[in-house]
């Protein structure tokens, strides 16, 4: 189960796992770009999306009711989306603050919350939060956002600390500058070319280079599968070398 998986790495997570044979559910606002990634895969047996808006949690027990109702459990929960905007504490107003926060943990929240009582009932589940370098203080124009993925960070080890008896694992995944079509966007609202984007990251990044939408994926199957049964509770960094 994906939270987000219409766009960037969400987009190469939900690839990745048609090729492995797995059931997926993915959602997102856009219900033709959700029906044309089904159509783009043809994968209609193995795919099911759910159109939301994750401002509200309003749809998020409907996501997860279909979702058993498709595939009758859950092994593994993927907590991509997320939104980033620029905006530092001095100059946030609160419908951004709400926006960031509702998405990027309100959402997740609460769909754990149904999600885990299927993983407990079934005595195994993994979920893999996404986190960020922004992590643990962030950059000056990512305060909402830092505080976010520190507060994911927390959740992550309460639930491996809490649910191992219950056969269930979390682990926070880093991921670092990725070219995606959200930072694009993001950045040229500043102006910032995608050419120019590259060149400063280049001389930022300890390897050279932003991540690709595919780079942190090798990791999220990782943790799906079998082999980090007994891995719980851990941080992997994908980042490039990067820490803010």
């Amino acid at each position: 189960m994906l939270l987000g998986g219409t766009k960037g790495v969400g987009k190469e997570i939900l690839k990745s796992c048609i090729n492995k044979g797995y059931n997926v559910a993915f959602c997102g606002r856009d219900a033709k770009l959700g029906e044309d990634l089904i159509q783009s895969y043809n994968s209609k047996n193995q795919l099911y999306f759910h159109q939301i808006d994750l401002n509200a949690i309003d749809g998020i027990k409907d996501y997860y009711n279909q979702t058993i109702q498709r595939f009758k459990k859950i092994d593994a929960l993927v907590l991509y989306a997320g939104i980033t905007p620029v905006s530092p504490i001095i100059d946030t107003n609160e419908d951004t603050f709400d926006s960031v926060f509702n998405i990027n943990l309100k959402a997740p929240y609460f769909l754990l919350k149904h999600v885990l009582k299927s993983m407990m009932e079934h005595k195994s589940g993994s979920i893999i939060f996404f986190g960020s370098a922004h992590m643990d203080y962030g950059q000056e124009d990512r305060t909402a956002y830092a505080l976010t993925k520190s507060a994911l960070y927390t959740l992550s080890n309460h639930l491996a600390h809490h649910y191992a008896k219950y056969g269930i694992r979390s682990n926070y995944l880093v991921m670092g500058w990725t070219h995606t079509e959200g930072e694009l966007e993001l950045r040229a609202s500043e102006g910032i070319s995608e050419d120019e984007l590259k060149a400063n990251a280049s001389e930022i990044i300890p390897m050279g280079r932003m991540l690709n939408p595919y780079d942190p994926v090798p990791a999220v199957m990782h943790f799906i599968s079998d082999d980090s049964a007994m891995t719980t509770g851990s941080i992997m960094r994908v980042t490039g070398g990067e820490f803010i």
